[in-house]
């Protein structure tokens, strides 16, 4: 199979193919011959609707980039955190697809919130906080315009939700998030503490790591902050340098 794909640059060749057990699945050759080729253009359909929705992704990642290109580095160190998390926490492989999406396109619906909420340098006040709180809202409804990225939409939503109950945007409690969204939440603010701010230095990876051991039950999931601290003991894909971001 290896031998029969190609990727360059404007082209990927692949291949597809589909399969009939004799006599267990078809009691004879000619049923056989449908079953398999059922499933070959099957494949073939699922196939062109990942590639489809990897280029839907890239497309709005660069919508992100092109209008806050310090994201890029942001999204890209949290995708990559929440990726190693699922696998710890067992995640089959179209649930770590799903995470991964989730965890690069989380803030996309930021783009409809206004730079000079986004940018500003103090406090915001209650009615710019409803902005900011309705990002998640936004982001979901772009994603469902893609309908394989509907269940890539249902982390986003979630996204900022909290283990105790007090989130945005449904003020949902515990195992009734997500678990790809309890991942996200955990790796972004990870992420966020240990990478200079506009407003503030990055946290050494000791104080951020008793601060996100003190938020478990409250702010985050504790079975995430386990699987999150133990992959940070372990691992070394750290942020190359400080760079600035935005929350």
């Amino acid at each position: 199979m290896v031998a029969l794909t190609d990727r360059g640059h404007g082209f990927d060749v692949g291949c597809s193919h589909g399969a009939a057990k004799l006599p267990h699945e078809a009691t004879e050759r000619t049923g056989a011959l449908k079953l398999s080729d059922q499933r070959l253009y099957s494949e073939k359909f699922e196939r062109r609707r990942s590639a489809i929705s990897e280029q839907t992704c890239d497309a709005l990642l660069q919508v992100l980039h092109e209008r806050e290109p310090d994201l890029r580095d942001h999204v890209g160190d949290v995708a990559e955190r929440a990726l190693r998390v699922g696998v710890r926490l067992g995640l089959g492989a179209e649930e770590l697809d799903d995470v991964r999406r989730a965890a690069e396109l989380h803030d996309v619906g930021k783009s409809a919130v206004p730079d000079a909420i986004l940018t500003k340098p103090g406090q915001l006040d209650e009615r710019e906080w409803e902005f900011v709180r309705q990002h998640t809202l936004v982001g979901e409804r772009i994603l469902r315009a893609a309908p394989a990225l509907a269940s890539v939409a249902r982390l986003v939503r979630s996204s900022h939700e909290r283990f105790d109950g007090t989130g945005y945007p449904d003020g949902l409690v515990g195992q009734s998030i997500p678990l790809g969204a309890r991942i996200v939440a955990a790796c972004d603010a990870w992420v966020a503490m240990i990478t200079d701010r506009p407003y503030r230095r990055a946290m050494s990876h000791p104080v951020a790591l008793r601060e996100i051991r003190r938020c478990s039950g409250s702010q985050f999931d504790p079975v995430v902050v386990r699987a999150l601290c133990a992959e940070v003991a372990v691992s070394r894909v750290w942020p190359a340098s400080p760079r600035a971001a935005v929350a």
